[in-house]
Formats: C-alpha cells, structure tokens, sequence
C-alpha cells in the first residue's frame, strides 16, 4: 500500500476522533479494520494505527499551534475534514522525520480535494504555508 493510501486511512481514523468518545475509538479502530480487511497487510495496519495514536497523543499541541497560525478561525469552529486534514499534516511536519514538509503540505491538499469543499484546498494550504 502507497504512502497516499496509507495516509488516507490515519485521516479516515482520525475523523472518527470527532464523532466518538475517547472510551469507543478502539472499538471504532477494530470496526473500521474489520471493514477494510482485505485490502490491508499487517504491516499497513500496525503503520496506521501507529500514526493514528501519535497524532491523538498530540493533538491538544497541535490544536494549540494551529490556533496561533490562523487568523479569524480557531480549531473550534473549523470544519471537522479540514480540521483532520491540518492535525495530521501538522503532525508529520513537526514530529514526522520521514515525510518532508513539502510532501506533507502537498498530501494535505491532495485529502482536502477529496474530502472537502471547494474551498478546502486553499484554506489548507494557506494555513500549512504558515508552518512551513
């Protein structure tokens, strides 16, 4: 599985994140596995999954820098794909060594044109620019 596909999965785990509490995500993470089950080795689960928890442990640090990057909107407010799509880039720009930033923003728009409106796209690049 591509680094593309494999970053769409941590998204769609962590939008979850928004619609369930703390106590029923590893029942959602087994849920979401269950239903994906055949196209996903091993390796891409454990991958994914670790992601998904390094992104939840940081996500109180990264809602705070992402408040203190955008002007006129705060994490409270912001769409909730938009949101999801900034944490995990913010997350692989600060604390993910193996992705550069470049590729980190350009994925995030790439999840953005797939998952948000069409406005997404350059909200979330704009807000990227300024991390990087």
């Amino acid at each position: 599985m591509g680094r593309k596909e494999v970053r769409k999965h941590i998204f769609l785990l962590l939008f979850r994140v928004e619609f369930n509490s703390e106590q029923d995500m590893p029942e959602q993470i087994l849920l979401y596995f269950n239903g994906i089950e055949d196209e996903i080795k091993e390796a891409d689960k454990a991958y994914i999954e670790e992601k998904y928890h390094a992104v939840v442990e940081k996500k109180a640090v990264i809602d705070q820098l992402i408040d203190e990057h955008v002007t006129g909107w705060k994490t409270s407010r912001m769409n909730k794909v938009d949101l999801t799509i900034l944490r995990l880039a913010v997350y692989e720009m600060k604390w993910d060594d193996d992705i550069p930033v470049k590729v980190a923003i350009n994925e995030a728009v790439e999840l953005s044109k797939d998952f948000s409106g069409d406005d997404g796209p350059s909200f979330i690049n704009g807000v990227l620019a300024k991390f990087a």
